[in-house]
């Protein structure tokens, strides 16, 4: 896929997460912080309001590898996108400590969207 499909295929986002997200997003976060600290940011998560950031610069954030199109999540997002279904924005979390951007929710579409387009804005919930 590369650069040029982002011109055969507009990436449609929801206006909110949707509401598994959250549950994901919790489950990830408890592995990092303890149990309590993970409901807070969850808490707070849903109460920010959506921001945007390039693709490219989330990854550069959070420092983590791009997952191939072979990986089977990627792949079922790469799917939505053709069909132009919407995914669900980001949840992320600043970890100031190690100066990291976590991204408890939705590693899978930005993968999905960076195969498309590392330009592309994504929507995103972040503490």
């Amino acid at each position: 896929m590369g650069k040029n499909t982002a011109n055969k295929y507009e990436i449609k986002w929801l206006n909110e997460p949707e509401e598994h997200d959250y549950p994901a997003a919790i489950s990830y976060l408890s592995l990092i912080y303890d149990m309590e600290r993970a409901r807070d940011l969850i808490k707070q998560l849903k109460q920010a309001p959506i921001s945007s950031y390039k693709a490219k610069d989330i990854f550069r954030a959070s420092a983590l590898s791009l997952l191939g199109v072979s990986n089977f999540h990627v792949k079922k997002d790469s799917k939505k996108i053709t069909k132009g279904v919407a995914l669900s924005p980001l949840l992320l979390i600043r970890d100031k400590i190690n100066g990291k951007m976590i991204i408890a929710d939705g590693y899978h579409r930005l993968c999905a969207v960076y195969t498309f387009d590392e330009d592309a804005v994504i929507p995103c919930k972040i503490k």
